[in-house]
Order: structure tokens, then sequence, then C-alpha cells
């Protein structure tokens, strides 16, 4: 089914845009219909690239998740953008039942039409093995409640998630390290897990990384995350650590923290868009 825009907006008259808990989906019988916050910014009648990727670790932690695995990796292939005004469907498939790997298969479906897909490895927590092994250190920053709230009402994309910039902003050349946190439930009446939490601000890695001094020249077409923890406070950190790009193909990466310390990575592959976003709205 597809929703005429107008009609879309009156399908929800008690929400307005500046509400922070307004959801990004609502349950639409077996499947989720979008909500007006879950617009991305290249179009405001496409889904972000964030809500796609937090809907499809939604699913697949809700069908196959355990609280004795850890989703060490999830990579989300996104080759379409779903129209924010069409009712979604996830699919997901068993492909590994092991006892110390699980494999899973998602699938994003929007008006009848695969928009991306995912695939989740899940390991078995156990003991670390014996001896040391070299480590990034821990990177040394202030704690958000330590960094003044910005007042500057875009931030977040007017208020999508919050953010605490720490070094650096979106394009600025040099280090760029910021805290994030999600201020609104993925879906309607289900409060976000650590898992769902990280996944859907992963895609942030995208434009923080490969944002440069004439705006945002780049849209990913994936997103893989790797945690070896799932974090344990609701600000997730974000470093940049690589940006590279050649014949219009980039790749960006930034390691990944919660106020405890490192819990992964987030890595993109990337394209450059015919028509550069040169006043990105800032994170």
């Amino acid at each position: 089914m597809r929703v005429k825009s107008l009609d879309f907006i009156a399908l929800f008259p008690s929400w307005s845009r500046a509400m922070t808990n307004q959801p990004f989906f609502t349950r639409h019988g077996d499947g989720f219909m979008p909500t007006p916050v879950a617009n991305g910014p290249w179009s405001p009648e496409s889904l972000h690239g964030r809500v796609v990727i937090g809907l499809l670790a939604f699913v697949i932690e809700e069908r196959h998740g355990s609280d004795d695995f850890v989703p060490a990796r999830l990579t989300v292939d996104m080759f379409r953008l779903p129209n924010i005004t069409t009712p979604i469907e996830v699919t997901t498939k068993l492909v590994r039942d092991g006892m110390r790997i699980k494999m899973i298969e998602a699938e994003f479906v929007s008006g009848g039409t695969s928009m991306a897909r995912a695939s989740c490895q899940l390991l078995r927590k156990t003991e670390n093995a014996p001896g040391n092994v070299w480590s990034p250190p821990n990177w040394q920053v202030p704690a958000p409640a330590e960094i003044p709230k910005p007042t500057d009402p875009r931030l977040g994309m007017n208020g999508k998630w919050e953010t605490r910039p720490i070094v650096g902003h979106m394009g600025s050349l040099g280090e760029r390290r910021l805290w994030m946190s999600e201020v609104r439930e993925l879906v309607a009446g289900v409060k976000m897990t650590p898992f769902v939490h990280v996944a859907t601000g992963a895609d942030f890695a995208s434009p923080f990384a490969n944002a440069g001094d004439q705006g945002l020249g780049y849209i990913n077409s994936d997103v893989t995350i790797y945690l070896h923890r799932l974090p344990v406070t609701n600000w997730i950190g974000f470093e940049v650590v690589n940006h590279h790009a050649t014949d219009g193909i980039a790749i960006g990466e930034c390691w990944l923290y919660d106020e405890k310390g490192p819990i992964g990575t987030s890595t993109v592959a990337a394209l450059a868009q015919r028509k550069p976003m040169t006043n990105p709205p800032p994170p």
C-alpha cells in the first residue's frame, strides 16, 4: 500500500515533528509503518539509512537474539531508498544455529520491493584467551555530562538524536569526535536495546568520516558494525579514524565507544553523489 504524503501526515494527527519521543516506526500488522521523523537528509520522501539499519537489527534481535550471544558483526547493504509513506516488511532466515556461532540473514522490503539486506553473526560469550594482546588505548575525552548541551536546534537533524561534540565537526579538516545518544524509540512502545541503539546510530560513520570542506559528497551503500561487547551506557562515542576515496568510491571508519571504553567499529562504503549536499545538517 502506498499512502499519499498528506494522507500520511493525517494518520498521525496528534504528533508533532518537535516531539522528541515520536518513534521512527509503528507496528503495522506483521510489519512496520514509518512515521514522519524517519526521513533522511537526501530527500524528505525517503527513509534515513540509520532507521533502515536499526529496524533490521531490531527484527534480527527480536526473532533470533539471546543473552548468551553477542551480535559481533552486522552488515547492512542498502541498494534502494525506501519511501517514507510505504509500509515495511522484514523477513529473516536462520542460516546457522550452532553452539558457538549463529548466522542470520534479513531483508528489508518496501512496497513489495527489496530495498536492503543484512547479515548478522552472533557469537557465544565465553572467556578471553590466556595471555596479553596489545590494544589501542582508550580515548581520553570529557564525559557527555561534562560537555554543555548545544543550543543549535538543527543539531541531531532537529532532534532526531542528541549529540555532545568533542572536537571537530561535520566536514572540518582534522580530528572529529563526538558523543551521540538516541532520544526516541525505534518502534513505538518498545524500549531500545543496546544492540538496536548502536545499530541505529552506526550509519553516522558515513557523513562524519566522509564529509569534507565542500560538504557531504558521498552517500553510503552499506554499514558494517563490529562489536566485541554491547554498550552499557546510552551515549555512543564516534571517532573518525579513516577516510579514503578513489574514482568516486569512498570508505570511512569510526571507532565506537561507550562511557566505559571501546566497544567496536563502524565502517562504510560510499559513492560520490552527482549533487553533493553542500550544507549538510550538523551532527
